[in-house]
Parts: structure tokens; sequence; C-alpha cells
């Protein structure tokens, strides 16, 4: 049965979330009001057991953590990692082009996105911006316009008559989006368009020079029930917020009776390598302030267990032939366990039967994924964390239809099949 208060939940926060920045801000603003306290990476801490924190790196990247009263150090903690960005255009530095009495602006491709998807969509923009205001002062603002503002329309049949064919779409001349066009008089700047936002989301700021920015496009509809029954959830972001949804909401759930933690990083869509991503400081400096004496620290990481969150492509009604036959997923069947054998997932025989044993205690069946042999897989944050912490590792996710268009697809009932899994890992006593 559908759980649709918790689904609408989930809508609430996709549609919250158009940026890392956003989802990031979203999450501490939730554990916040379950009773986290806030830590920042410039102060010192004063952790205490049976207490919950939360502290955030750059806007980018979240790390949430309960200190188990019930656990000491080195019974381990039970670990959940996901990631905050999504395929999407991002808008270039100097932004605008300026052409045939319209404005388009300039975009690059963040990730792996299906283009196609962005075509003829009613776009929106959303980021952060880092301005001057009040005396000289240097202020970094998230900004999301919300309503409908761009389209990258398509070119008429009549003049490509191949395109239903064989469609070439050229990142450069064919992705910029329009933002405006000239009636009367001169056409705004994007720098013009981002400040008038920036003072009505800002009223007490005197808003200044515009220094620079991180925006993205995004699509401005609304997560939806499809399905004659309701049987599919169609949204933006699936991938991946769908797992930082069920890690925040399970964290939260969980209380601070054991040793748990999150981590969503920034930059999985391509590579995890910056500050913010699965490959930096972040987990480590965060552990050593826990748990600052080193063989501690090991004995805990070896005592420890994570589930890598990440969504899993479900089998395709049309393309059946893209996915190994002997291991169909379907939605509405319960969370995926991926297998690689080039470690491009962290799974193993031994953590599988970690999560199986889950699954059965939560009362959900699991389904279990690998590629075609002669196709090459994509990879998560589970190998990253897994060979930098040394920690067994799980990588599991909600079946996913349409992966990295720009919107996807799930089940109606996964999300809350995939947190009763999560709920059930952070509150078994021994994980390891």
């Amino acid at each position: 049965m559908i759980n649709d208060f918790f689904n609408k939940e989930l809508f609430s926060y996709l549609q919250s979330s158009p940026t890392p920045f956003h989802a990031v801000e979203n999450i501490e603003k939730y554990l916040l009001r379950h009773n986290f306290s806030l830590l920042r990476e410039s102060e010192r801490w004063q952790l205490e057991r049976g207490q919950s924190y939360v502290v955030s790196r750059e806007n980018g990247a979240v790390i949430a953590f309960s200190l188990g009263k019930n656990d000491s150090s080195e019974q381990g903690f039970r670990i959940l990692a996901a990631h905050t960005d999504s395929p999407c255009l991002q808008i270039k530095p100097i932004a605008d082009i300026e052409g045939n009495s319209f404005l388009k602006l300039g975009v690059e491709v963040y990730g792996g996105c299906l283009l196609n998807s962005w075509f003829d969509r009613d776009l929106s923009l959303a980021g952060r911006v880092c301005c001057e205001t009040g005396n000289s002062k240097l202020d970094i603002l998230l900004i999301n316009f919300e309503r409908p503002m761009l389209t990258i329309p398509s070119v008429a049949i009549h003049l490509d008559r191949e395109a239903n064919k064989n469609k070439t779409i050229h990142q450069q001349y064919h992705l910029p989006p329009i933002i405006a066009q000239k009636i009367s008089g001169q056409l705004p700047s994007f720098d013009s368009i981002l400040k008038k936002q920036l003072e009505s989301l800002y009223p007490e700021k005197k808003i200044g020079a515009i220094f620079s920015f991180d925006m993205f496009c995004y699509d401005s509809q609304q997560p939806a029930y499809l399905g004659h029954n309701k049987e599919i959830i169609s949204g933006s972001r699936l991938d991946n917020l769908l797992s930082c949804f069920v890690g925040m909401t399970g964290l939260a759930a969980a209380g601070n009776s054991h040793n748990n933690l999150l981590i969503c990083s920034n930059h999985e869509e391509n590579g995890s390598v910056s500050s913010t991503g699965a490959s930096s400081s972040f987990i480590d400096s965060v552990l050593e302030r826990i748990i600052p004496d080193p063989v501690t620290r090991r004995i805990t990481l070896h005592n420890s267990f994570l589930v890598s969150m990440d969504n899993a492509h479900a089998t395709h009604p049309n393309f059946k032939d893209r996915s190994d036959p002997a291991h169909k997923i379907y939605l509405n069947k319960g969370p995926v366990i991926k297998t690689n054998a080039n470690q491009r997932y962290a799974t193993s025989s031994i953590s599988s039967a970690r999560y199986k044993q889950l699954c059965i205690a939560a009362n959900v069946t699991s389904q279990e994924f690998v590629m075609r042999s002669d196709m090459p897989c994509g990879s998560t944050v589970g190998p990253i964390i897994a060979a930098r912490l040394g920690i067994k590792t799980v990588d599991v996710g909600a079946p996913t239809l349409a992966m990295h268009s720009i919107r996807e697809h799930t089940g109606a009932e996964d999300p809350h099949l995939f947190y009763k899994t999560i709920c059930q890992f952070l509150k078994t006593d021994s994980f390891h």
C-alpha cells in the first residue's frame, strides 16, 4: 500500500531542493527540528554521548551523526552515504548571449545528462550568488526563482526532417535557454535579473555588486503520481535526492541510542573529486573529531558498516535487451542490491547477505542488479568511501526508470520500502 504521507514529504523535499546547496540546507533544517545540534568546522566541538549533531561544508555536503547512549565508540557506526547533486545544465560565468532579439544563457552540461529531455520544458533557475551587501561585506546567498523562467525550444520538424532518426545535440549551440526577448528598449543582463531576484528574497540586505555565482537550470514541474492506480512516481532529481531524503528521515527517526552517521556529498555525478565530494577529507575530519585516538578510530571503523544509497536501473519495458535477463528489476518490488565484478559497486557477498537479513527483518523484499556483461557499469560513492575508510559496504538503491533524464521514475511504494530497511539498519543492536 502506498504511504502517501511519506511520499508527500518526499515530494516537498524534491521541489524545495533544486540544487545541492538547497538540498543541504533542507537537511540541516529538518535535523535541527529533530533535536540535532549544529556544528561548524571552523569551531571546536564539545560532543556528548546520547546527542545528535549536523555539520555542513561549503553548502554542498553535509554529515549528521548520533553518538549512541547505548554504544561505545568501538562498537562501530551504522553509516549511510548518498549524494546531493544531479545531472543538469549549469550557467556559465559570463552568461549573456544576445541574438535575434532574444537573451539566452550560456550553459555547461553538468554530469551525464539525457540532453533531449531538457528541450521544451518549463525551466527555472536556482543556486548561490556571491555578492556585496552593506558595508562592502561579501555575502553568499541562496537563490531560487521557483517560477518557470527559461525554455530550450526544439527546432521544428519542418526544419529538420531527420530529427526523429538522427538527432545530434550540439552542446555549445543547441542548449542555451531563452530567458528574455527584447520587446522595446534594452534586453536585461543576467546579472540584473539575479540582482532583482535577490532584492526580492533578501529585502533586509543592500545588494551591491555580484562577483560570481553557481547557478543551475531545473525543471519547474512538481513531482507527481502516474499510472491508473498511482503506481509510479515521476520527478526531477530522484537520483539521488530520494536517497538523501530516506537517509535524513531514517536518521531522525532512529533517535540517539546507537552510533549512526549520514554523509551526503556533492559532485558524485562528475567524479567526487572536490572539497565537498566523497573523495574529500570531510568524512575523515569529522571522524577524527568524534574519535581522536587513531587506534580506537581504526577499531571503530572495523566494526562499522556502510550502506551506500544510490538509485538502481529498473528493467525498461521497451528496452528489455539492455538488462541482464537473469536480473530483472521491477518498480514497487523493493530496494535493489547492486553488484559489479570490477568493483564499480562496493557490494561483497558478505555485505549483500547482511542487507538481505535487514530486508527480511523489515518484511521487505530485495532485488539484485548487475549490468549486462557487454555494457559498461556506472558507479557510486560506495567504492570511494569503502576504500577510504576500509569499511564493509553494500550498494543499494530504489529501482528507477529514465535515470539522468530531467524527469525520472520510481515505484510509488519504493521510497517507503527503502526507508523501512534503513530504519531497520539504524536500530540494529549489532552490525559487524
